[in-house]
């Protein structure tokens, strides 16, 4: 997905570090996690490259100074305040590993780097990190303009959170080989008839390339 110079200079605005959040959905050892509740995607994920590609993300944004969030999903252990009105929240509650909150499930999975000025967000309901959690009043406060979206699952969190950040006003980045779901096969296909839509479809490499050059404002 090579892009000419306009669209370079588009995406460097859009990245500016001083304006901008990198996003990392459900990238926790109980999604993604060689203990995850979800072996199929977390193989997809692992052997996709995409962990690593999210880590690379995240380690390029720590350097260049954009803000990183990671957006955890995670549950009480007795339930209470989670969804159970889709198959989806009554499947996960049967599942041998459950993301209950304070659990290493609910731990950002390696080889992503948790630095001391990011900020987990962590919620016990939905299937959205951007709603009824904090997420959108952290960005606003932290002057985010573009949200570059990561993670887990392109089936399901990933369109949420982008729709959810358009919504809400936000210009929103998505490196198309940072996202994974299952079959692999379906990332691809929302990103093209979906996601392409309303965010900037871009790579992994082109965004490095854009941070590599160091901070702007």
């Amino acid at each position: 997905m090579a892009q000419d110079a306009a669209g370079r200079d588009r995406l460097g605005a859009q990245l500016a570090p001083a304006t901008t959040a990198l996003l990392t959905v459900e990238c926790q050892n109980g999604v993604v996690g060689e203990d995850s509740a979800l072996p199929e995607l977390a193989k997809e994920a692992q052997d996709s490259g995409m962990l690593a590609r999210v880590a690379a993300l995240v380690d390029a944004a720590h350097l260049a100074g954009v803000q990183v969030l990671h957006a955890v999903a995670e549950r009480r252990p007795d339930g209470r305040g989670a969804n159970s009105n889709a198959r989806l929240f009554r499947a996960a509650g049967k599942l041998p590993v459950r993301q209950l909150s304070g659990t290493p499930a609910v731990v950002v999975a390696a080889p992503i780097a948790v630095a001391d000025e990011d900020i987990v967000v962590r919620r016990l309901h939905g299937l959205s990190p951007m709603a009824g959690t904090d997420l959108d009043a952290l960005l606003r406060n932290l002057g985010c303009r573009t949200l570059v979206v990561t993670g887990v699952s392109a089936n399901i969190a990933i369109p949420n959170t982008v729709f959810d950040a358009v919504n809400l006003g936000y210009t929103v980045v998505v490196p198309a080989d940072a996202i994974a779901g299952v079959p692999a096969s379906y990332a691809p296909e929302l990103i093209r008839n979906s996601l392409a839509l309303v965010a900037t479809i871009t790579t992994t490499e082109d965004v490095l390339a854009t941070w590599n050059q160091g901070p702007t404002a």
